[in-house]
């Protein structure tokens, strides 16, 4: 079969397409911006995007178009679609009719921790000789890929579901003509709901209107499944309090799962299960968000058969998922770091977890920011932005075009916030400003003008100026 996806640089499509691509069908795929790491992966598995949405490359007709939530009505392929017939889907439809039916599917949901969160269980139960199926929006570092098919077959001496398949379930909506969230497409029998907070405000009212999509995952959780929760989260809560009929385990403090620190960075602490140590963690992670990732990673493989101890052994190696708080490169003795971040409460905790790492080190954290996500643009966030940043000793700001809110403002509130109008600006300055010892966070969800590269080479130009 000859399946051509649209949008296919986005982390879910392209993880798709490497899928289906597993299962023997012919894969092209076309998107506007062909950008790593997702352009890499696809080139690693031969599959060359068009850049683009000409109708040309829908000529020869696929057997069928799977369509990327960033599709909507005017694009030229997805008119050209309609107006010619042709056999249409969207990703998580596609999903779910060809790989999730019958099987175990762990669908990790929540505004936080997804990608993470899901790359740990995929570690976990490769490790336990599961062999998974598992699609990860992002690059983990442990695997080989960051999507598979995984055993389809029940264990030997097993009957029920074929296999096991662990997904990152987004609350985004599915497609221009599906605007029901991706995650009630995947049927999960184990959901993890790591946190819930307002976003998506392009596609969503407010939190009420966001949290009547999540009741719709948990009303189809069977009853002889598993609900792993974030203990504490008042909006999770009102979700569970809609109506739930499925067991459910709190990870966090108070709840069924927590965590004891061992040490002040979260690279050493201890699993509780109902206030009993039941496994120690021991890993190059830190910060106290991928401390809760974890407990939520060990409760939802216990639930399909992995003991605490195993889990936990298995995270001991964990090297993460790139772009969040990855270290890019130490160039003049001044560390880059890279992340994901584009929500105020996880640059709140990008910024928290950086600084906890480095100790007594002495050197300042200097955060980067592009406020590249919708929401982020329409000024949603706008109040709690600033604060969230002064947890950094300095921090720069890309001021997004279009912006629905005045960016620059951000200044105006006081800290050491500097709003600048382009990347070539904020390289300069920050490179300026910066000193050995210090560490530079990125934070972005989008390619930020390959900003990272370029603050490397500038800090490396300056010390062989310096050095001349």
């Amino acid at each position: 079969m000859h399946v051509h996806f649209l949008g296919i640089c986005g982390t879910f499509m392209a993880g798709l397409a490497l899928i289906a691509r597993e299962l023997g069908h012919r894969i092209t795929g076309s998107d506007e911006n062909v950008y790593p790491p997702m352009s890499g992966v696809l080139d690693g598995a031969g599959i060359t995007p068009t850049t683009g949405y000409d109708p040309a490359q829908l000529d020869p007709a696929p057997d069928i178009v799977v369509v990327g939530n960033a599709m909507t009505r005017g694009n030229p392929c997805v008119e050209y679609i309609l107006d010619n017939g042709l056999r249409y889907t969207s990703g998580p439809g596609w999903l779910s009719e060809h790989v999730l039916a019958d099987r175990h599917v762990i669908a990790v949901a929540g505004t936080h921790g997804k990608t993470t969160t899901t790359a740990m269980l995929a570690v976990i139960l490769d490790a336990a000789g599961l062999d998974p199926g598992f699609l990860i929006a992002g690059v983990p570092h442990d695997l080989d890929t960051t999507a598979r098919v995984g055993r389809t077959t029940p264990r030997a001496g097993r009957g029920g579901p074929r296999g096991l398949f662990v997904i990152e379930a987004d609350e985004y909506d599915t497609a221009f003509f599906d605007k029901r969230s991706k995650f009630v497409h995947y049927r999960p029998r184990t959901l993890v709901l790591n946190n819930i907070e307002f976003d998506h405000a392009d596609i969503f009212d407010d939190l009420r209107d966001m949290q009547r999509q999540f009741h719709h995952v948990v009303r189809i959780v069977p009853g002889g499944g598993r609900i792993v929760a974030g203990a504490g989260d008042r909006r999770i809560e009102e979700v569970l309090a809609m109506g739930c009929w499925t067991p459910v385990e709190r990870v966090g403090d108070g709840g069924d799962w927590s965590a004891a620190t061992v040490t002040p960075d979260g690279r050493r602490f201890h699993v509780l299960h109902h206030g009993r140590v039941v496994a120690e963690v021991g890993w190059e992670q830190y910060g106290a968000h991928n401390v809760s990732n974890a407990l939520a990673a060990v409760a939802a493989a216990r639930h399909v058969g992995v003991e605490p101890r195993a889990a936990a052994r298995a995270l001991h190696g964990f090297n993460g998922v790139e772009r969040r708080l990855q270290h890019r490169e130490t160039v003049a003795g001044v560390a880059i770091h890279d992340d994901f971040a584009h929500h105020p409460t996880a640059i709140e905790a990008a910024i928290d977890a950086l600084r906890k790492s480095r100790g007594g080190s002495g050197g300042r954290v200097i955060a980067v920011l592009e406020p590249a996500s919708n929401t982020m643009r329409l000024g949603t966030h706008r109040a709690t932005l600033g604060p969230a940043l002064s947890g950094a000793d300095i921090a720069w700001v890309l001021a997004p075009a279009p912006a629905r809110w005045d960016v620059h403002s951000l200044e105006r509130e006081g800290g050491a916030v500097r709003v600048r109008d382009d990347v070539e600006t904020i390289v300069r300055e920050c490179c300026e400003a910066a000193s050995a010892g210090d560490a530079i966070l990125v934070m972005s969800n989008a390619g930020f003008g390959g900003i990272q590269g370029r603050l490397a080479a500038a800090l490396r130009a300056r010390a062989q100026a310096g050095a001349s």
